[in-house]
């Protein structure tokens, strides 16, 4: 593949400092974690939306040093060169910053930036719905007050329960979510899912439910929610028997989970009797089954955390986007109705 000569040329691998300095200890002798976290505590939580200008939808999260932008697009038509299809299409693209990590990122995306695409794209599918409309609707002339506004309740209606796009409604159409990842200071992939649905529901796509992500690094009997990146690497857990990060992807009005990730080296019955359980929604286990399923449980819980901010998040960005009505116009609007009726 022929390469961009107008691309600085950086060097090919580099490392930040930081990699080769001694690490302190991941928990500290009063039982908290090395930013005095409890085990179960979420880092703080900063997300905005409608950062993008150009784009129909945007979103940007910090989990605590975690940096993830989110912008989206369409629906569109489907280029030619794909395959025919009636129904609409929802497509993701992950990519991590040159500068993201602690190790140098390539500029082209690579198979574990494809494979987080599609992990990502997977937890947002069960939760979407294309419909027409959206925001556009009350920049149109001629409008009357208690139209604007009931418009604004179904924006709101929209944005906060539904959650699930309905890939019909635009047939031959396509929506595309892309997710840079500024910086990558742990549980990327859950930053990412929030993210991406955040900008989503932004974009004004109908969803049956906004979906929220969660990890927990899991430490021999030891939970850590929402871990950093140094706790990510950390070596520590690696003699125990259960050790390894779990990932969970959830739709918190419907109670429902949408993506299910597990890495390390969690015993293989255990994750095929979790995801049988998961899909269940039925949260009980015993011996290293346990210690799995309680991992999920945790993450559920950072979910449904995370989801009070994502939900005042929309509220803030529909405000923004529907112009301020005067409380005696729409009386004086509805009242007038009544009259004629």
């Amino acid at each position: 593949m022929p390469g961009d000569s107008r691309r600085v040329p950086g060097p090919q691998d580099s490392r930040s400092p930081h990699w080769y300095g001694k690490q302190p200890p991941q928990h500290q002798e009063t039982g908290t974690r090395q930013d005095g976290r409890a085990d179960h505590d979420l880092r703080p939580v900063y997300l905005h939306a409608g950062v993008v200008s150009q784009a129909t939808g945007s979103a940007y999260i910090e989990l605590g040093q975690t940096k993830v932008i989110a912008a989206v697009y369409g629906p569109r038509e489907i280029a030619r060169r794909e395959e025919f299809t009636m129904k609409g299409r929802l497509c993701c693209e992950l990519k991590f910053a040159t500068f993201s990590c602690r190790r140098r990122r390539q500029h082209m995306q690579d198979n574990q930036e494809k494979d987080v695409s599609l992990i990502v794209l997977q937890a947002l599918e069960p939760a979407v719905c294309l419909v027409s409309g959206g925001f556009l609707l009350i920049t149109k002339q001629g409008m009357c007050v208690a139209d604007l506004v009931q418009i604004y309740l179904s924006l709101i209606r929209s944005v906060l329960v539904y959650g699930h796009v309905l890939l019909d409604r635009f047939p031959k159409s396509q929506v595309d979510v892309y997710i840079t990842v500024l910086q990558d200071d742990g549980s990327a992939l859950a930053a990412a899912i929030t993210c991406a649905a955040a900008g989503l529901a932004d974009a004004g796509v109908m969803m049956y439910d906004v979906v929220t992500g969660c990890s927990v690094r899991q430490c021999g009997d030891r939970q850590l929610l929402d871990p950093s990146g140094s706790e990510e690497s950390s070596q520590e857990g690696e003699g125990v028997e259960d050790h390894g990060m779990v990932t969970v992807g959830l739709l918190p009005s419907l109670n429902q989970v949408s993506a299910l990730v597990l890495d390390g080296h969690l015993p293989q019955t255990t994750a095929v009797q979790l995801v049988s359980l998961v899909s269940a929604l039925v949260l009980d286990g015993h011996l290293q089954q346990q210690t799995a399923v309680q991992a999920v449980k945790t993450c559920i819980g950072g979910c449904q955390g995370i989801y009070p901010i994502l939900k005042d998040c929309l509220v803030k960005s529909t405000r923004r986007k529907v112009p301020a009505v005067d409380p005696t116009l729409i009386r004086t609007s509805i009242d007038g109705q009544n009259g004629r009726t």
